[in-house]
């Protein structure tokens, strides 16, 4: 098993302190840096090989909502892991649109934390089920426990990966050899049979049914 550099990003000490105890009883999970504000956690960035980023949200100087919006203005490739107390709809869409790769609250059991760091790592989405139920209740057209009427042909299911590591329609295009227009139409039809009305909420609802790995 190769060993995951992690980048801890909390304001609290303590927090810090009992995140990276409890992260050191797990083989292979190393914090190799620690941030106690975004100004800080990209300054690590800089300096340190980094494979998973655990991020708050709410802190001074610079937000975690703000690391990730650098990030995305930056088009550095980085997998973030959000950790934090909070957990409202909003604020889990805001993160994810800015490329946030996994979403959990601090409460989480260290044996979740460690499965969702591991995804994370290999590039893949995490989103610790209860807030993915709390999302889904947010809006009437994506309850949580709707099945996909329509399967997802297998060109479809590249296309929503590919949205949800954060890429354009342009930028898939190129990816697939296709016309802008045939994805912008392949995305419309993801979204009709998720039945969801953007590109967010389908990546929220395949996380939920597992159709992204």
């Amino acid at each position: 098993m190769e060993a995951i550099n992690i980048l801890l990003v909390d304001d609290q000490h303590l927090v810090r302190e009992g995140i990276k105890s409890l992260l050191a009883l797990r083989p292979g999970l190393h914090v190799v840096a620690e941030a106690s504000d975004g100004r800080q956690a990209l300054s690590c960035l800089d300096s340190h090989p980094v494979d998973v980023v655990l991020l708050d949200i709410r802190m001074p100087v610079m937000s975690g909502l703000e690391v990730l919006e650098s990030l995305g203005e930056s088009s550095r490739a980085v997998n973030v892991l959000v950790l934090t107390t909070f957990d409202e709809h909003e604020l889990v869409l805001d993160c994810l649109r800015l490329g946030a790769r996994g979403y959990l609250r601090k409460d989480v059991t260290l044996d979740a934390l460690v499965k969702a760091i591991h995804t994370v790592a290999r590039g893949e989405h995490w989103v610790q089920p209860a807030i993915t139920e709390r999302v889904a209740s947010a809006w009437p057209e994506y309850p949580a426990s709707d099945s996909v009427h329509t399967p997802l042909s297998a060109i479809e299911t590249q296309v929503l990966q590919l949205v949800a590591a954060g890429y354009s329609n342009e930028e898939i295009a190129r990816a697939t050899h296709k016309s802008v227009g045939t994805v912008r139409n392949q995305v419309s039809s993801i979204l009709g049979k998720l039945n969801v009305r953007d590109r967010t909420r389908a990546v929220l609802k395949a996380m939920d049914m597992g159709l992204l790995y």
